[in-house]
């Protein structure tokens, strides 16, 4: 067990979750569902999602209920270029399991486990303006561990595609994807 999770077993309030632990590919539909549910995730194919469980199984993590299912993932991958910086990919909560801490508890566990595993010294990922819970979610994971932030625009939403919802075809004007504002959040200690 985690000091994450030893951490939450001595909390006052009951565990909404028994285990974090790897993805299996048997997980990828639940996470799929669970990005596709959050509203705010850019939605990768379902078929993506269960590659992650395969391929990134290392740097990616699960809750679990007491039934064993999927409740909230953190995934991530190591950069090629830079083999110490961490990507956190996505990060997501079912509906019935949020407000609990839950994302900032797989956050936690997922950079401890790359930085003692993979030598792993920064955490990188990106969040788009409007997206309030993940700016929070990382502002408060540096805050906590006492590390420095640096944000800068890595991708400016001009460089995404248009969304099929052209006004060419007759459907409502597209909507422009916004900036991905890169975190760069470290040197973790190890």
């Amino acid at each position: 067990m985690t000091a994450a999770q030893e951490d939450l077993v001595r909390a006052d309030r009951p565990s909404e979750f028994t285990t974090i632990e790897a993805p299996r590919v048997e997980d990828g539909a639940a996470i799929w569902r669970m990005a596709r549910d959050s509203e705010v995730l850019d939605l990768n194919s379902s078929y993506s999602y269960l590659l992650w469980c395969r391929d990134f199984a290392a740097t990616s993590l699960v809750a679990r209920d007491p039934d064993g299912e999927p409740v909230a993932f953190v995934t991530g991958y190591i950069r090629p270029d830079r083999p110490r910086a961490l990507v956190v990919w996505q990060i997501a909560v079912d509906r019935a399991h949020r407000g609990r801490g839950l994302a900032g508890t797989l956050l936690d566990a997922l950079t401890a486990r790359v930085a003692k595993e993979r030598g792993v010294r920064e955490v990188e990922t990106t969040v788009t303006p409007d997206n309030t819970a993940s700016d929070r979610l990382f502002v408060a994971y540096a805050e906590r561990h006492g590390l420095p932030l640096e944000r800068e625009v890595l991708f400016d939403g001009a460089l995404f595609p248009k969304d099929s919802g052209d006004s060419a075809d007759g459907g409502p004007p597209a909507v422009p994807h916004q900036p991905e504002v890169l975190y760069r959040i470290g040197p973790l200690s190890v």
